[in-house]
C-alpha cells in the first residue's frame, strides 16, 4: 500500500518487526489502535503509529507492563512522578539481576559437582542446590547472632573453595547413607564423624566458635527458623542414626 495512505498490517509488521499476532493484541487492549478501512475493515497504520510503536518498545525495555504503558502513552510531558516509577523498575531489574547471578552460580557449582562425582543421589543434590540458592537468606539470618567478621569468613570464599566444600558435603552425605545401620561405635563410623566435626570446625573457624554457639542457644522460635534452612538430604532413619553417632562421638571424644 502507498505510504501516504498508510500500511496494511502485514506491511506494518515487516516495517516495525512486531508480529501480526502482537499487533492484533495491542489493538484489542487499546494500546495501539489503527484506523480501519471503511469498506473492508482492514487495519491501516500510519507514521504516527510507527512513533507509537517506538514508544511502546522503549517503555517495555524499561520494564513497564502493557497496562502501565497505556497510561504513559497518554502523557505529553513527564516529571518527577516518572522518576518514582523508574526507581521501582530499577529495583525490579536489580532483583532480577541478583536472581540470575544466584542461578548461574548454582548451575556452575552443580555442573562441577556432577562432572566430578559422575552420579549423585537426588536428595543430596537437591539439598545442595537449595543450600546454594538460600545462602543470602542464611547469611542475613545469622547476622542476628554472629559477628560480621565471622559471617564474612563463612560466606565470602572464592568459587574454587566453595566447590571443594560442596564436594566434601556430597562425600559425607554418601558415607552417611552407606553406613546407616552400622553400630555407632564402629571405628569407620566414628572416623567419619571425626572428619565431619573437624571439617565443620575448619569451616567456621576456631576463633568464631563462641559466636556460633550463640545460635544454638537461641529461643525456640529461632530454632524453628533454623529448621527451615537447607533441607536435610537424609531420611528420618538416617538422621536418627547420624544424631546417635554424633552423640557417641561427643561422649567419647573428650
Amino acid at each position: 500500500m502507498n505510504q501516504d495512505k498508510g500500511y496494511l498490517i502485514g506491511e506494518f509488521s515487516k516495517k516495525t518487526g512486531i508480529s501480526i499476532r502482537t499487533l492484533h493484541y495491542y489493538d484489542d487492549i487499546g494500546l495501539l489502535t489503527p484506523q480501519k478501512a471503511p469498506h473492508s475493515g482492514h487495519r491501516i497504520y500510519d507514521q504516527h503509529d510507527i512513533l507509537t510503536i517506538q514508544k511502546i518498545v522503549s517503555f517495555k525495555f524499561l520494564g513497564y507492563s502493557l497496562d502501565e504503558i497505556i497510561k504513559l502513552l497518554k502523557e505529553t510531558k513527564f516529571n518527577s512522578a516518572l522518576n518514582d516509577t523508574l526507581q521501582l523498575q530499577k529495583q525490579a531489574f536489580e532483583e532480577k539481576q541478583a536472581y540470575i547471578k544466584s542461578s548461574l552460580k548454582t548451575i556452575n557449582r552443580v555442573m562441577t559437582t556432577i562432572a566430578e562425582e559422575k552420579e549423585v543421589d537426588s536428595d543430596i543434590l537437591l539439598s545442595l542446590i537449595h543450600s546454594i540458592q538460600t545462602e543470602n537468606e542464611q547469611r542475613h539470618w545469622l547476622e542476628q547472632f554472629v559477628s560480621e567478621e565471622a559471617i564474612t569468613k563463612l560466606y565470602d570464599r572464592d568459587e574454587q573453595e566453595m566447590e571443594s566444600l560442596d564436594k566434601r558435603f556430597i562425600q559425607f552425605s554418601k558415607e552417611v547413607k552407606r553406613l546407616t545401620g552400622t553400630p555407632v561405635e564402629h571405628p569407620e563410623v566414628q572416623r567419619l564423624i571425626d572428619e565431619h566435626m573437624k571439617l565443620n570446625l575448619a569451616f567456621v573457624g576456631e576463633e568464631n566458635i563462641a559466636d556460633f554457639s550463640g545460635v544454638l542457644e537461641a529461643e525456640e522460635e529461632i530454632l524453628a527458623k533454623m529448621e527451615q534452612m537447607p533441607p536435610s538430604p537424609f531420611t528420618a532413619e538416617e538422621e536418627e542414626w547420624l544424631q546417635q553417632a554424633m552423640a557417641y562421638y561427643m561422649l567419647h571424644s573428650s
